[in-house]
């Protein structure tokens, strides 16, 4: 074989393929031809059926695929490759995205690609092509419809092997109710979607009224509705928008105030505002936090999965109002962002900024367009099968003498041509008539014929009509839109909202007040904060757990201390107590929280009595079971959250514990003897945390301290006891009740024995209830049902009546006297 070579030019021949051209001219052209392709080829949105070209072709390649809704899903780099292949020679990354953008729910109001994988987030990539798969979504069949019936024009591809349509035929406005987002050079458009039902809703008014002015049409259009749902802020920017095709609004998470946790409150997001994913409102929120530009969250957990869709959990620290909370949510972080409509789009191959009443003109005109060529072909095409039709049933009713011309004939040119003489027929009809199989030329086929051409009559009757008729060509696309808007159409996701009606930061203090209120501990051990210190009711009704065994003035981000049987006292925030509504009548404590959530508790560890805490006061009253009474010097560690007292001797327990507010007032104690001992609290020294107290009563052989607190002599007060038997087992018939009047009980002196309260009968032993105080007096079962109490007063140390035998336990009134104890409230000077 001869080898072939070549010569290397000589340099005068390169020197002759040298042109001198100026650079600016040379720039300025590129550069345009450059910004005209990306403004006509990528970026821009045809104002008719609402997509860019990648858009367009990834639908039509979809179609001519036959990807429709009822076959199986196929991998999405099939058809990407097929797509660049025939039509986009941009590259597989853009047609993949456009194909992704088209599938995502949270994308476009109305998804016209149904996908199969992961096809991504607000805040994550979808997966590659190669692992998801894709086919078109019902409503992308809408795109595409009656294609092939000359309803749009097409054009070569790229290499002019294959062509393309120019726009679909869009059975409904996709512009509008999917929006389109696009930068192009020197220009960019983002339009927000809407409603589909109130879209269409707008364009049939157009159609019936073609002079319709904006307020009319945005009686239909209210405002854009997203894909994500959550709120729209201020209208003012929407109707701009509407009117010129540019204007601003905000959109805003949807977000309401929940019991997150049975101690706090919180903020659970639902709906986030438009393209903003959970991923940046998380990481934006805990930015603020650290940089301590947000105050008041204690936690952010995201709840979201695919079966309760989003969900985030912001909780709220106790002290904080969660609704100035959420303003300052809405101000700081994505959960409000401002959407910049700027609606351009391509018109006659012109970019243009278009208002709501022109981008329906636009869309009408083109869907008339597009019905009147398909009517135009449907009508064509039953014309010529009608011209058919004719020819075979002349052949059917001259059959025998068609047969003779044909046998007659020397070839299929001769009998086409002596049929077209002999019956004067057309060439088509002709060629139709030899090309038909025998089997046809039977009486139930004339019959069927006959049938045929009576159809194909009435409907080349009825497009010409529609044909001939702007009003009736109105009225059918007009009646396809509403048939559209019933398949298709989806409520309403996005709520409207004006400036004023929305929620703005510093209309609320963002920090609780530090007011006064009081700290409630039931006998069923819940508890609770009033809204403020005034009482709460009469104490006239009852209602559950309203016994109460401790009440505690404090201020709402003060502290109270717990005192357990132990001696110990356990901090607790007054801001982690439920609050109790002013306004409960009968009052209750039922919305109060179980003490166990607050204290860990030791076994057989017991919660006695609340402190304040206040450095202020008197201090803390104990009383033993062994007889021992202590007062505490009000000196309690600041820096620990629990600590001890008093110094307990092996084997005794704290019985009871009150914040002591006079020492006028009466220590009281009641053993299980049913001795009675009171004497004035002055007489009791303070001793310091760790002294073990000083003796409180003489107590008899046997006996021990059942009950211990404070009783104000000035007070209209009571001494309840409760009578039992030491061998009786737990839950069994009680003895005798009795109540007394606390002034039948003549004060003594410390560490004496007491008075008799009660005389025991036969089966009764000792005291197995006890309790002293303001009246009115309740009682309750170990379920906090209330129970009532005899109403007649007995003789100090006579015998009681009987009681139900499930009595738990005894105290003072909710609404009754345990708040005329404490304190006046401070006055607040007045700010003049």
């Amino acid at each position: 074989m001869a080898r072939r070579t070549t010569t290397p030019p000589l340099e005068d021949d390169f020197e002759e393929r040298i042109v001198d051209i100026d650079v600016s001219t040379e720039m300025r052209t590129s550069f345009l031809e450059y910004a005209y392709s990306v403004i006509y080829q990528r970026a821009l949105p045809d104002a008719r059926d609402g997509l860019k070209p990648v858009q367009r072709r990834i639908l039509y390649s979809m179609s001519e695929m036959g990807l429709r809704p009822d076959r199986g899903h196929v991998k999405s780099s099939r058809v990407v490759g097929d797509v660049m292949g025939k039509l986009h020679p941009h590259g597989d990354t853009a047609i993949y995205d456009a194909l992704v953008r088209m599938a995502q729910p949270f994308s476009m109001r109305l998804p016209l690609v149904d996908g199969h994988g992961n096809f991504g987030s607000p805040d994550d990539l979808p997966a590659a092509m190669r692992y998801t798969e894709a086919r078109l979504a019902p409503a992308a069949m809408l795109m595409v419809q009656s294609i092939d019936e000359e309803t749009v024009d097409f054009k070569p591809n790229y290499d002019g092997q294959e062509t393309e349509p120019t726009v679909l035929p869009s059975a409904f406005p996709n512009l509008l109710v999917n929006g389109a987002a696009g930068i192009a050079v020197g220009m960019a458009t983002n339009m927000a979607p809407h409603n589909l039902v109130e879209v269409i809703a707008a364009a049939r008014h157009l159609i019936k009224h073609p002079n319709a002015s904006l307020d009319e049409l945005m009686r239909f259009v209210p405002g854009p509705d997203l894909p994500t749902g959550g709120s729209i802020i201020g209208l003012t920017g929407v109707r701009d928008a509407y009117e010129t095709g540019r204007g601003t609004f905000r959109m805003r998470a949807k977000a309401t105030i929940e019991q997150v946790t049975p101690r706090r409150k919180g903020i659970v997001v639902t709906e986030l505002p438009f393209n903003v994913g959970p991923e940046r409102v998380i990481t934006k929120i805990k930015e603020l936090v650290n940089a301590k530009r947000l105050s008041g969250i204690s936690d952010l957990k995201d709840l979201t999965d695919r079966h309760k869709g989003l969900r985030l959990v912001i909780e709220v620290k106790n002290g904080f109002h969660p609704e100035a909370v959420l303003a300052e949510l809405y101000r700081l972080t994505p959960m409000e962002e401002t959407f910049g409509i700027n609606n351009v789009a391509l018109v006659d191959g012109q970019p243009r900024t278009l208002g709501l009443r022109e981008l329906l003109r636009v869309y009408v005109d083109h869907r008339i367009e597009v019905v009147r060529r398909r009517s135009t072909y449907r009508r064509r095409r039953r014309e010529e099968r009608l011209h058919l039709v004719d020819g075979l049933i002349i052949a059917l009713l001259n059959i025998d003498e068609v047969i003779q011309v044909i046998r007659s004939s020397e070839d299929s040119a001769e009998a086409r041509t002596r049929l077209m003489q002999v019956f004067e027929l057309s060439e088509t009809q002709a060629v139709y008539i030899l090309d038909t199989p025998l089997r046809r030329l039977t009486k139930y086929d004339k019959l069927e014929l006959e049938r045929e051409r009576e159809t194909l009559n009435d409907e080349i009757a009825e497009l010409t009509a529609i044909l001939s008729s702007e009003d009736r060509l109105r009225q059918v696309v007009s009646g396809e839109l509403a048939e559209v808007a019933k398949t298709y159409g989806t409520p309403r996701r996005t709520v409207l909202l004006e400036d004023g009606a929305a929620v703005t930061a510093g209309a609320i203090p963002l920090e609780v007040a530090d007011d006064p209120c009081l700290v409630l501990l039931s006998s069923t051990g819940l508890l609770a904060r009033t809204g403020d210190a005034a009482p709460l009711g009469s104490g006239d009704e009852r209602s559950a757990h309203d016994v109460l065994v401790a009440v505690v003035r404090s201020t709402v981000r003060g502290e109270v201390g717990v005192v357990t049987s132990a001696g110990r006292v356990i901090r607790v925030s007054v801001l982690d107590l439920p609050t109790l509504p002013p306004t409960a009548n009968p009052p209750s404590l039922s919305g109060g929280h179980p003490v166990s959530e607050y204290v860990t508790l030791n076994a057989g560890e017991v919660v006695v009595g609340l402190g304040s805490l206040d450095p202020e006061g008197l201090g803390l009253a104990l009383g033993t079971a062994q007889g021992a009474v202590k007062r505490v010097v009000p000196e309690y560690p600041v820096n620990r959250d629990d600590f001890e007292v008093i110094g307990l001797k092996p084997g005794d327990t704290v019985v009871g514990a009150v914040e002591l507010t006079s020492e006028d007032h009466d220590l009281v104690f009641i053993a299980s003897d049913a001795q009675v001992l009171r004497y004035s609290a002055s007489s009791v020294r303070p001793q310091g945390r760790p002294a073990g107290g000083m003796a409180g009563i003489r107590l008899n052989d046997g006996a021990k301290v059942i009950w211990f607190g404070v009783v104000d002599p000035a007070l209209e007060s009571r001494v309840v006891t409760i009578a039992g038997s030491a061998s009786a087992l737990p839950g069994t018939e009680m003895g005798g009740g009795k109540v007394s009047d606390y002034a039948d009980f003549p004060p003594k002196g410390r560490a004496t024995g007491g008075v008799r309260a009660q005389r025991f009968l036969k089966g009764e032993d000792l005291l197995v209830l006890a309790w002293a105080g303001p009246a009115p007096v309740k009682a309750v079962t170990s379920t906090g049902k209330p129970v009532e109490l005899p109403s007649e007063l007995g003789r100090r140390d006579g015998s009681g009546i009987r009681v139900p035998s499930d009595l738990a336990a005894i105290g003072g009134a909710l609404g009754g006297g345990p708040f005329e104890t404490a304190a006046p409230a401070p006055e607040v000077p007045d700010e003049d």
